[in-house]
Parts: C-alpha cells; sequence; structure tokens
C-alpha cells in the first residue's frame, strides 16, 4: 500500500510565494511520475505540473509556465512545488498523484488528500 500525504498549503497575498510538499511512503518498487492537480470548485481536475521518475524530466500547464517549479527530493520521497507570483485564479485543492510501477505489467497511482491554496486579491 502507497500513501500520499501533501502538506504546505495556506492562504497568501496575491504575488507571493507557497511551497507544496508531497511525500510518499510505502511498497514503492519505482516511481513512474509524480504530478500535481488542482481542482477549483465547479471546475475539472486538472493537470498542474509533473516529473519523472527516472531523470526528472518536467512539464507544466501553461498557465503556470514561468512560475511554478517542480522538483524531487530522492532521498525523502519527496516531490515539491515551488508557487511564485501567485494569482487569485491558482485558488484550488491541490492534489499530488503517484504513479507507481510495481511490475513489468502493473502500474497504479495513489492520490494525496489534498491541500488547500487560497490567493487572496
Amino acid at each position: 500500500q502507497v500513501q500520499v500525504v501533501e502538506s504546505g498549503g495556506g492562504l497568501v497575498q496575491t504575488g507571493g510565494p507557497l511551497r507544496l510538499s508531497c511525500a510518499a511512503s510505502g511498497s514503492i518498487p519505482r516511481i513512474n511520475a509524480i504530478s500535481w492537480y488542482r481542482q477549483a470548485p465547479g471546475k475539472e481536475r486538472e493537470l498542474v505540473a509533473i516529473i519523472t521518475g527516472g531523470f526528472c524530466i518536467t512539464n507544466y500547464a501553461d498557465s503556470v509556465k514561468g512560475r511554478f517549479t517542480i522538483s524531487r527530493d530522492n532521498a525523502k520521497n519527496t516531490v515539491y512545488l515551488q508557487m511564485n507570483g501567485l494569482l487569485p485564479e491558482d485558488t484550488a485543492v491541490y492534489y499530488c498523484n503517484v504513479d507507481v510501477r510495481h511490475s513489468a505489467y502493473h502500474a497504479a497511482e495513489y492520490w494525496g488528500q489534498g491541500t488547500q491554496v487560497s490567493v487572496s486579491s
């Protein structure tokens, strides 16, 4: 069983920085990728950023490019999302998704409970 826990959310002013953390634990033979999603009220969940488990290849949603940075601490099995220049439209619940490769033919995704990010105007 894999556990995923997000932390670091809170209330910040427009333009401020915030860093989210995603810690994974449990039976993890290999991580394919770790992603950050977000969901605002009345909106569908959208992909924000992704980092692969091997060579740390990253990709970002167009709306956050140049402002958000995803990174990984291999020793702690933790991924971070550094958010700078926050905007009110960034307000959402942010979820971490861990894609685990259990075998050559079996992969599974695990979700955290989410952490609230609120940006005041």
